[in-house]
């Protein structure tokens, strides 16, 4: 069960509710599911009795036992705990093998919208380059998201922005014909500095990894191949990823979503320790929320610091990926390659929708 299908069996389980007569109120349009605060557990959590409870005339936590004794008798939910004032925390049932298995199904397409939703979008950018790069980043995550996107510049690109960094502006103004628009994509600029120098990739990380209302910093440090450069340690991790696919064929095994755990006599020579994968799973089951988030808000930036975050989860899990030793390619290893393609098939497609290249070799 992803999160959204998720959010989803939390809205029927409050229709079931209203239904029965336990609650009284308006059933939410959407309530989202997160990972566990601090003092919570399981999977997910959800602060939906808090937002019912007054419209309800109840207390939270009588909401929360009222909606957790429908939650807990669905399929593919194994628990459910109140904790607090009355968060609903929710365990799954195979989440780990059905998050991984749709992500293999979806690719670096994982998180976009199934078919286009109709909504038109203008972007309008100033002339200047931040603002360009900006500009067709939100556009590459609304189109992502089903939306029809048009970008316009208040003036002729500099043919270096598209030859050097990339970026595809559908129309431009001009002193004399300018486009009757308001400019509606306006991050801090990068003038004076110059980004083109740093190449496609450094240059439009550059460029949109920085919030919106931070200075980017322009520099060559974006083009170091090290632990500092979070650029690098996403490239690197996606590297890796595809490399362990490749070994993992000269070995005579491939992917295969399922237990991470060795089983019998591969345990007893098992060398090198399994890392707890539960902030990588929550960080991939969250990538479409992020998504979704960065379209709505057009802030390319929510992007680029969830990469980074998927990264870093995925990097200290990648060493147990293949047989160690004495070990025999078993059902363990084709899980643990199942979960690493996943993580690099969502840094592939985030790098994509940054306009960024996800290198096979590095």
């Amino acid at each position: 069960m992803t999160p959204v299908e998720l959010s989803r069996t939390v809205l029927r389980a409050v229709r079931r509710a209203v239904d029965d007569g336990e609650l009284h109120v308006a059933v939410p349009g959407r309530t989202s599911v997160t990972p566990p605060g601090p003092g919570g557990c399981g999977d997910y959590a959800t602060n939906v009795a808090l937002q019912l409870a007054r419209p309800a005339g109840q207390p939270p936590l009588r909401v929360a036992e009222i909606l957790r004794e429908r939650l807990v008798r669905t399929d593919g939910i194994s628990d459910v705990v109140v904790t607090g004032p009355g968060f609903l925390n929710i365990s799954l049932s195979g989440t780990e093998t059905a998050l991984v298995r749709e992500i293999l199904l979806s690719g670096p397409r994982y998180g976009h919208a199934d078919r286009p939703t109709g909504r038109l979008v203008q972007l309008h950018a100033p002339h200047e380059v931040r603002a360009v790069v900006v500009m067709d980043a939100v556009a590459r995550i609304l189109r992502s998201q089903g939306a029809l996107v048009r970008t316009s510049c208040a003036g002729r690109p500099e043919p270096e922005w598209a030859g050097i960094l990339g970026v595809d502006v559908d129309a431009y103004g001009t002193p004399d014909a300018p486009a009757p628009l308001d400019v509606n994509v306006r991050p801090v600029p990068a003038a004076p500095d110059d980004p083109t120098p740093l190449g496609r990739d450094a240059a439009r990380w550059a460029l949109l990894h920085p919030a919106l209302h931070d200075r980017p910093r322009i520099t060559a440090a974006h083009l170091v191949q090290r632990e500092s450069n979070p650029l690098f340690r996403i490239r690197y991790a996606h590297a890796r990823t595809r490399a362990l696919t490749r070994n993992a064929a000269d070995l005579g095994f491939h992917a295969e979503p399922g237990d991470l755990d060795l089983q019998g006599t591969n345990a007893a020579v098992q060398e090198t320790a399994v890392q707890d994968t539960t902030a990588l799973r929550h960080t991939l089951a969250d990538h479409p929320r992020i998504l979704q988030a960065a379209a709505a808000h057009h802030a390319p930036d929510r992007l680029a610091r969830h990469l980074v975050t998927v990264a870093d989860a995925v990097l200290p899990f990648l060493p147990s990926v293949l047989p160690r030793g004495e070990q025999k390619p078993s059902a363990a290893h084709r899980a643990r390659l199942a979960l690493a393609e996943a993580a690099g098939a969502v840094l592939a497609g985030g790098l994509s929708l940054l306009g960024i290249d996800a290198p096979e070799h590095l």
